[in-house]
């Protein structure tokens, strides 16, 4: 949630460009609370919010330039989860619907993941993102 945020506001304040895939969406703060019988709730106590004002909640950041990492097919997003929380901006009032394979829908080939080591050769994200600011620092020198 934390990236998101920052990943928003450095979008919306124009500080960076942000380089990647769509993020998660996860737009809001649950408390649990305890009860006295030994049961708990889950209470949704704040959402966030761009400073632009955009709403966080299941749509995530997209990203001002988009670079897939490989693992699309496992991506399982906010807006994946049932009965989640809708986003306050969405025109019908509910959680927009989304045909994104959930991990059950995968085959046991796709749910093997292979983390990505940072600036490795497979990193593509931070290989895009270096070519990208030498394009910059190019642009700029000229």
């Amino acid at each position: 949630s934390a990236a998101e945020i920052v990943a928003g506001a450095l979008q919306d304040h124009k500080r960076a460009l942000v380089v990647g895939t769509r993020s998660f969406g996860k737009g809001s703060v649950q408390s649990i609370l305890p009860m006295m019988n030994g049961t708990a709730i889950k209470l949704t106590t704040a959402r966030y919010f761009t400073p632009n004002g955009t709403s966080i909640q299941g749509k995530g950041i997209n990203p001002d330039i988009i670079v897939s990492n490989g693992n699309e097919v496992s991506e399982y997003r906010e807006e994946n989860i049932p009965n989640r929380l809708s986003n306050p901006q969405d025109d019908k009032g509910k959680s927009f619907p989304a045909k994104i394979e959930t991990p059950e829908e995968l085959t046991s080939e796709d749910k093997i993941y292979k983390p990505i080591v940072f600036g490795s050769k497979e990193d593509k994200q931070f290989a895009e993102a270096l070519n990208i600011l030498k394009g910059i620092d190019l642009y700029q020198k000229n």
